[in-house]
This record gives structure tokens, sequence and C-alpha cells, in this order.
């Protein structure tokens, strides 16, 4: 598979990628070095894919590929995904895959996570598990991404998703201070995301397994079969 040729979906929204490629024009070269700090419970979230051996994995919102990597040395024997709505990150994951020397396993594509055609872009409809990292706080319409990632299951695949909760048992002067840094890079966490991932399982006849990591700090959820581990 081959990272470097990065097919553009015809549905993607332009305004959000501009967005997203001046907010990470810079940003993009330090982003691993920074977010390890804050950006907290990703490989858990990884380490609670459980990839069946031969098995396929699509990240939406995959940015500088970091969770792509470390979810491919995890699991050597799957084939790996990544969309991404910015140019940018893009080409930096590329470049970060390929000095991994995982360019075989791993395809990139540009588009839109609310609304992608994943045969077009990556010659696959369905995929064993597909996970969101980080990126439903930053995604207008994410709600869409949620039931976009659910269609793009195969039958007995799972949805994982990582991202900031409410806080909810850290002081208020705590979760201010969090809230406007964060909005400075146009994140948001979501406060409906638990009731929207709720509905969504119900809509699909899917378990539905809710965590919350560091007092809120972290939500963590997986909506798949109930074979699957607890995240």
């Amino acid at each position: 598979m081959n990272t470097t040729e990065l097919p553009a979906s015809p549905e993607f929204k332009a305004s959000h990628a501009e967005l997203m490629d001046g907010v990470y024009r810079w940003q993009r070269h330090i982003y691993d070095l920074t977010r390890k700090y804050y950006l907290l419970g990703r490989d858990r979230l990884i380490d609670g894919l459980d990839v069946p051996a031969g098995g396929t994995v699509l990240e939406l919102g995959c940015g500088t590929g970091r969770n792509v990597i470390v979810a491919a040395r995890r699991y050597p024997d799957a084939r790996y995904f990544g969309l991404d709505i910015s140019a940018g990150m893009l080409e930096t994951a590329g470049a970060a895959i390929a000095r991994e020397g995982l360019s075989d396993r791993v395809l990139l594509a540009r588009g839109d996570a609310t609304d992608f055609d994943a045969k077009a872009l990556f010659g696959a409809e369905r995929f064993d598990r597909v996970f969101v990292s980080y990126s439903l706080s930053m995604i207008p319409g994410w709600e869409k991404t949620v039931a976009a990632a659910l269609a793009a299951l195969s039958p007995n695949g799972s949805l994982h998703i990582v991202d900031f909760g409410q806080q909810e048992g850290l002081p208020g002067w705590f979760r201010a201070l969090l809230r406007g840094w964060l909005k400075k890079f146009h994140v948001a966490p979501r406060e409906s995301l638990r009731e929207v991932l709720e509905s969504e399982s119900r809509r699909t006849g899917a378990s539905f397994r809710f965590r919350t990591l560091y007092r809120g700090y972290v939500w963590l959820a997986v909506i798949g079969p109930r074979t699957l581990t607890s995240p």
C-alpha cells in the first residue's frame, strides 16, 4: 500500500479542511511531542482493539499517523487505513509511516470523516475495527462521524472511541483552564457523546461499553460485539 498517494474525497468540507490545515501547518511538526502529555488513554484504546489476524483497521482523523503506527506494531498481522481532512497532517503521517517501514501495510486518504466513500478511497467497504482518537471533539457534525463509522464496520466489527470527557470529577478551575486552552485549537469536548453513542448502539443492536478515566478527563467507549473486552 502506498502512503504517498492521498486520494481526495469529493465530498469533504473544504472550509473545515482549510481550517485544519491552518491550525496544524506548523503544529504538526511538534504535535506528537506535545500531545502525549494530555491526550491520555490512546494506548489503552489501542490495547483494547484486539484486532484479529489478517484484520482491517480504520482510523478516522488519523492526524500525524501516531496511533496507526502504534497499532501496526501492536497487531502486525493486520492492514491499516487512515482518513484525515488535513493534507498537511497526512503529509506528516505518510513520512512517519515510511520511516517506520510500514508503507506496505498502511494506506492513507484525504476525506471528511462525517461522509466518506471507503470503497473509493481504500478499495474496502468494511473494517474489523474502526477507531476515533481525540477527533470527535474537533469535527463539526461529529454525530455523523459516529454513524459513518458504524456503517463501515464488518458484521462482527467494533467502534472504539477515546476523547475528552467533561472533567466531572475535577475542580472547576481546571475545567475552565482546559476548555480555554482547547478552544485555541478549535477543540470542544462533546457533552452529549455518551448519549449519542448509547443511542447509536441501540439503533444498530450493538453492545455498548463506556468508561471514564482520570476523574472524567477521558471518556473511553466501545460499540460492538459483546465478546470484546471492556475498554
